[in-house]
């Protein structure tokens, strides 16, 4: 049914613990992203520099030392730096370039040489020590030239009003509907048939995927619509005129343009950490007359708060799920229980392969899906998943499915409820599933339309599925904050202030110097700084620096990373980025993988490839052979599809060339400290003592999963790792790249030979229980 929203008088102030900022009072600001500026000592040669030992006398350098230190202790002159902007940090950092100037240049000013001479004579009447501070400020406002513009900084770094920041928004008023419910409720559909039916509408989704799908969609309904991604346009008119509706992605959304209708998909996204300034943008700066948002319930207080401060009521439409799902009573234990439509769920690359190997040593085929697969590929994957005459009956996926794939699963299998993470400080870590992460993907299953009408979710390990109720059972908490960005003309204006300052040291005092309210929240940026640090060396403007550094890939692939180095570096030569130069860099053509590691490799040459036509719309002179690069995309797509198909035979060559005892194929997409070290300490070990090395890994991955795992759940898991047996670690430790196959036979080999010797490899009977005890004691 149709309501009507309305904010309460206090719901502006209640998220306020959602906010970095303090939603008024201007805050301190961080002064250890204060980078000095360096200054050369004076060489001497100039004349005024030379008046002041021509008026006095040369300086004795051993006196300007010992009233230098004096006037740095001196009470007065620090709290005379405090109310000028140096705290303790400054000033010191401040006193140390100051005295170092001094004593390492030849020659001073007049004015300065004169009155360290005064002072150094004794001359109390002409000269004291305190007489220094006008020339120390002087000094330190020029290697920190923040200090001269603080107010200028904090009023460009002021997110407080983000509405404003809008007025071809602000200039209408808007409809705002919000389409509420759970995965599979048909919420969007609804959306997408009021888009369909207007005369001009913008559709903004997370993923390429929807946005391919919407256009596709539009298209076969007889409504021209183009596509907008970052890496490509798509037009409906062949002569490419602009078509009145629009599909994109939602970062490539036109705030300019007027629409009847928008439509923004997956609203709950704009708490996002790295992403959710995007759905704020969206969100607040569209033009059109309509915003349909679509969305987890959980939202829609946030979006009732935002649009209170617009001026605009927000209209809640509620669905509920078309189709019935069912937790299962038991977990599925077995690969062996696989039925047809069934989808495991895995959180790691590493779990897809080796999942997917024990599926085919059964006589199983299986598709697989994960998250950088080219989009063809996932395609053409979920494609032969879903096809009824095809033998493949069964998906090894990661949480990619949760959006943009239509899939006709019967019945959703967690292989780990566990699943590694980005917090909003950018630090990783590892913990259970969010209740809102496990209802995206249990909700794919038993989609409405498609042949299996009633969805099933379970576990794949019987502990798990204890706690895969609670999270399912539990409420989704609401969506508290909505994310913001710094955009180029902010970062231009505080350049312009400090054009000394490095673009990450920018994105770090602004970000520091930032006052957002209670509603908002500055995204993570740390792998804008990363590529910022990374191209720093090279010579570019600010706005192209900016560009590149937004650009979207990911750091954990080392060949990405360096391209985009090779790509600023000749762009900064005004060098074009020819086909011939890319084909050369990613020695194209390139041939089917013949192994896992092979196979990882072709995927990031597509991530170039995607690298390369973004560049391409930003700089169309220096990229100029999209349209080429464009062409041998799709052939690399289709030898991947080959490599992804035969993804058994990959795992199983590379299994053959790794050395024994390895745990990984590949590394994670990632890489936790907990895991890369814990299975080297397993595999370093293996050979010497296998039982000390399990002892190792098994304390280690106990006291990691206690710290991290969350703390409500602590007891219910600490008790689970006693009640099960010996086979129920083994599962834990394998699942958690601890310990291979090849590892636990070997171990349970050597263990059954030294019970028939008398011998129990962890000592005795007491020994054990001891040992068991401390475990115990550690791991609370």
């Amino acid at each position: 049914g149709a309501s009507r929203a309305r904010p309460a008088a206090s719901s502006a102030s209640s998220s306020s613990s959602a906010s970095s900022g303090d939603g008024g009072a201007s805050r301190a600001p961080d002064t250890s992203l204060f980078v000095p500026v360096p200054l050369k000592p004076g060489l001497g040669g100039a004349a005024e520099e030379d008046v002041g030992a021509e008026l006095t006398r040369p300086l004795d350098k051993g006196e300007v030392l010992k009233n230098l230190n004096k006037f740095y202790k001196r009470k007065e002159i620090q709290r005379l730096g405090a109310e000028n902007g140096l705290d303790a940090r400054l000033f010191h950092q401040a006193f140390i370039s100051f005295r170092k100037y001094i004593m390492e240049s030849s020659s001073v000013s007049a004015d300065l040489h004169i009155i360290l001479n005064d002072i150094c004579c004794g001359f109390v009447l002409l000269g004291h020590v305190d007489d220094l501070f006008p020339f120390f400020l002087r000094h330190a406002k020029q290697i920190f030239p923040m200090l001269d513009c603080m107010d200028d900084l904090r009023k460009i770094s002021d997110l407080r009003l983000p509405p404003n920041w809008y007025p071809d928004a602000r200039a209408i008023q808007r409809k705002i509907i919000f389409h509420a419910g759970p995965t599979n409720s048909g919420k969007t559909y609804h959306a997408i048939q009021r888009f369909l039916s207007a005369k001009s509408g913008i559709y903004c989704g997370p993923l390429k995927l929807l946005a391919h799908e919407i256009f596709q969609k539009s298209n076969d309904a007889n409504v021209p619509c183009d596509l907008v991604t970052g890496e490509e346009r798509v037009y409906a008119n062949e002569d490419a005129r602009q078509a009145p509706h629009v599909a994109c992605t939602i970062e490539m959304c036109s705030t300019n343009t007027p629409y009847e209708v928008a439509v923004i998909d997956e609203i709950q996204m704009i708490r996002d950490p790295a992403r959710g300034w995007a759905w704020t943008r969206a969100l607040l700066g569209l033009c059109a007359e309509e915003i349909h948002v679509c969305g987890e319930p959980a939202a829609i207080d946030l979006v009732t708060e935002l649009m209170y401060t617009t001026g605009e009521e927000v209209e809640v439409r509620n669905y509920k799920r078309l189709t019935p799902l069912t937790v299962l009573d038991y977990a599925l234990e077995s690969l062996d229980n696989l039925r047809p439509g069934d989808c495991i769920v895995c959180f790691s690359k590493n779990d897809i392969y080796s999942v997917s190997r024990q599926i085919e040593a059964r006589g199983l085929e299986c598709a697989v899906i994960y998250g950088s697969l080219p989009p063809g590929t996932k395609l053409e994957q979920a494609k032969k998943f879903n096809d009824p005459d095809d033998p493949c009956k069964i998906l090894v996926a990661t949480d990619a499915i949760g959006m943009g794939l239509n899939l006709c699963i019967r019945r959703i299998i967690f292989n780990s409820i566990v699943k590694p993470t980005v917090n909003e400080k950018g630090e990783k870590e590892i913990d259970s599933i969010t209740t809102s992460q496990a209802l995206q993907i249990a909700g794919r299953a038993g989609r409405f339309g498609s042949s299996f009408k009633q969805g099933e979710v379970t576990t794949m390990h019987r502990d798990d599925l204890v706690q895969l109720k609670e999270i399912l059972s539990e409420a989704v908490p609401p969506v508290k904050a909505a994310g913001l960005h710094p955009t180029p003309e902010q970062i231009e204006m505080f350049a312009y202030h400090l054009p000394d300052a490095t673009l990450s040291n920018l994105i770090d005092i602004f970000v520091s110097l930032s006052q957002v309210d209670g509603m908002y929240f500055v995204c993570n940026i740390d792998d804008f700084k990363f590529l910022a640090d990374m191209i720093q060396h090279i010579p570019l403007n600010l706005r192209s620096r900016y560009v590149f550094c937004t650009a979207p890939l990911n750091r954990k692939e080392p060949f990405v990373c360096t391209t985009l180095l090779k790509f600023a570096r000749q762009f900064s030569r005004n060098e074009p980025l020819t086909f011939d130069w890319l084909c050369r860099h990613t020695k194209w053509p390139l041939a089917a993988p013949k192994n896992i590691k092979e196979l990882v490799h072709l995927e990031a040459v597509h991530d170039v490839f995607d690298l390369y036509l973004w560049l391409s719309y930003r700089f169309m002179d220096m990229f100029p052979d999209a349209v080429l690069v464009r062409d041998i995309q799709k052939k690399l797509d289709n030898i991947i599809q080959i490599g992804v198909c035969n993804i058994t035979k990959l795992i199983r060559a590379s299994q053959s060339a790794a050395a024994p005892g390895t745990a990984e194929i590949v590394s994670e997409d990632f890489p936790l400290a907990r895991t890369d070290k814990d299975a080297r300490v397993v595999s370093d070990r293996h050979g010497a003592d296998s039982k000390e090395a399990l002892s190792i890994a098994v304390e280690a991955a106990g006291l990691r999963r206690a710290k991290n795992l969350r703390s409500s759940r602590l007891g219910s898991r600490q008790e689970d790792l006693k009640s099960y047996g010996r086979g129920s670690l083994a599962n834990r430790l394998l699942r958690e790249g601890l310990l291979t196959q090849e590892m636990l036979r070997q171990l349970e080999s050597e263990w059954q030979d030294q019970h028939r010797n008398g011998r129990y490899g962890f000592g005795s009977k007491r020994d054990d229980q001891h040992r068991s005890k401390e475990t115990g004691k550690k791991r609370k």
